[in-house]
């Protein structure tokens, strides 16, 4: 299973990013909201870990895109933003999950997986 990480926190990103390669999947980051729209809409994820407050792109705008485009990756946001109206918003844009920062790693990884089995990808 191939994930994106889209996260311009680089301690998070490469703990998230370690936590899962440990786990067997296949990781790429982006640090930016343009670049992971780059990445998101040239290779095929199966996943995509975005946040939403980021440098060049928000999440918002970036997984609005994507859908636009017709790219239907499962989307799960990994954000400080809290407020039930955020997270309606994201689920709204099309967001599959939406996990609170800062959160556990066992509750990502169990997250991880239940999107990857709804979605039929292997590791």
């Amino acid at each position: 299973m191939h994930i994106l990480i889209v996260e311009d926190e680089k301690k998070i990103a490469a703990f998230i990013r370690r936590g899962l390669i440990e786990n067997g999947f296949v990781v790429d980051v982006a640090e930016d909201g343009e670049q992971g729209l780059e990445i998101a809409m040239a290779r095929k994820m199966d996943l995509i870990i975005l946040d939403v407050l980021l440098p060049k792109r928000d999440g918002w705008s970036l997984i609005e895109e994507l859908r636009q485009a017709g790219i239907h990756t499962p989307v799960l946001f990994l954000t400080a933003r809290d407020s039930v109206p955020d997270r309606v918003k994201g689920f709204d844009l099309g967001a599959d999950d939406y996990l609170i920062k800062p959160f556990h790693f066992s509750e990502l990884l169990a997250r991880v997986i239940a999107l990857a089995a709804r979605a039929g990808a292997t590791r």
